[in-house]
């Protein structure tokens, strides 16, 4: 289907999405390290067979008759990916808040 995302796809859009909020609060006092990121894919696996008989012509008369039967079987697979975000140095990937919250907020927060 043209409307279906790919695997490609989907880590571009994630890498995209993480760049832009590392690139967004890079000036702020507050970093989180991003850890694993776990992404799982659905997809199915169609097998078809298909038969057809049909006879076409008997002697100088034309006469068509064809029977098709088709037989199936799907099979639905999921694939689980594990990836670790890290910097074009290599060290690990830091999203910045750009309004971090006063230390009094975070204790209230946090039901301190």
């Amino acid at each position: 289907m043209a409307d279906d995302i790919g695997v490609g796809e989907a880590v571009q859009a994630l890498r995209d999405e993480l760049l832009s909020a590392a690139t967004a609060g890079a000036s702020s006092g507050l970093q989180f390290e991003v850890g694993p990121i776990e992404l799982e894919f659905a997809f199915t696996l169609t097998k078809e067979a298909t038969a057809k008989v049909g006879v076409s012509r008997i002697f100088s008369a034309v006469v068509s008759a064809d029977v098709t039967g088709k037989a199936g079987k799907q099979d639905t697979h999921r694939v689980k990916f594990v990836l670790t975000p890290k910097s074009a140095s290599g060290s690990p990937l830091l999203i910045s808040n750009n309004n971090p919250p006063e230390v009094g907020e975070l204790d209230s927060a946090f039901g301190r």
